[in-house]
């Protein structure tokens, strides 16, 4: 069990009445199981992006879909952090100046387990840390939590899918319910979603972008989700999605980004979205039960 504060949440709690859309994403969103919510980095309109006080935050909220990054240091251990650069989130030009531009994979774990990764967002997360995977899965599974992991830049670290899901079998997450209910691995790079499905054929997958209707039959082969952003999409192309089978023999799942407000929530969601990912997931999850999903 690990030693964490947790983060104080004080989200306000949006909902808005919204427009009917047309009636063909009205029928979409009646042919799909209510929507997901996630939160993006966790609750990182509340807490600093992709800390453990962020994942206690969604926690806080009542959110069980957490998102996150996951990227290797220069001595082989994985963290999770989204820019490949530590410079935004971090004080590592203070801490480690003369060393731009920074990059996850210039610096050792001990290196980076230096740096504040909290008081860039507010004082009061002051020295918090950025997380290596094994203590970020370890706050999940401490909240009961589901994980939608994304494979950041894989093409800068050679191996990083058989690495990831070794360390996720070594925690616990690849027994036959983590497997089923409560992991998703994606990434933007297509040939690292099919190294994860070649590697680990009952992991749920994500390729995150939006490929041409044409195109999805093969994007299916190795993908159970398509997750595009939420302005590259409409009623019709999420309808073509669910109409293709994916690996494991299921409906493509549609699971868009990056969502903070209502009205977008609720349209997306009779468009038929099956998930919305958030950083601010609560105003999204009451958004979207006011739809009836």
């Amino acid at each position: 069990m690990r030693n964490r504060p947790v983060a104080t949440v004080a989200g306000a709690l949006v909902g808005l009445a919204a427009s009917l859309l047309p009636a063909a994403g009205a029928q979409a969103a009646e042919r799909h199981h209510a929507v997901v919510t996630i939160a993006h980095r966790g609750a990182s309109a509340y807490a600093p992006e992709n800390t453990l006080a962020a994942v206690d935050a969604a926690a806080d909220l009542g959110i069980t879909w957490v998102e996150n990054d996951v990227q290797r240091t220069k001595d082989g251990e994985l963290v999770i952090l989204h820019d490949t650069s530590l410079a935004r989130t971090t004080d590592v030009e203070q801490v480690f100046p003369g060393r731009a531009p920074w990059n996850v994979a210039d610096f050792t774990l001990k290196e980076i387990e230096q740096l504040d990764a909290g008081s860039w967002f507010g004082p009061k997360f002051a020295g918090e840390r950025v997380p290596t995977l094994e203590d970020y899965m370890d706050a999940v599974e401490d909240n009961d939590q589901k994980l939608l992991m994304e494979l950041k830049a894989p093409e800068l670290y050679p191996g990083i899918e058989r690495q990831t899901l070794k360390e996720l079998r070594e925690d616990g997450w690849l027994d036959r319910d983590h497997v089923k209910n409560r992991l998703i691995v994606q990434s933007f790079d297509a040939d690292s979603v099919k190294k994860v499905h070649r590697l680990r054929r009952d992991v749920k997958t994500g390729f995150l972008g939006t490929p041409a209707v044409a195109e999805l039959p093969e994007y299916a082969a190795f993908a159970d989700q398509i997750n595009p952003q939420y302005k590259s999409i409409d009623a019709a192309y999420v309808s073509a999605v669910h109409e293709v089978k994916g690996p494991h023999g299921r409906p493509l799942e549609v699971f868009t980004w990056t969502i903070d407000d209502a009205p977008n929530a609720v349209k997306a969601a009779r468009n038929g979205v099956d998930g919305i990912i958030s950083n601010k997931p609560d105003v999204i999850r009451d958004a979207v039960k006011k739809t009836g999903r």
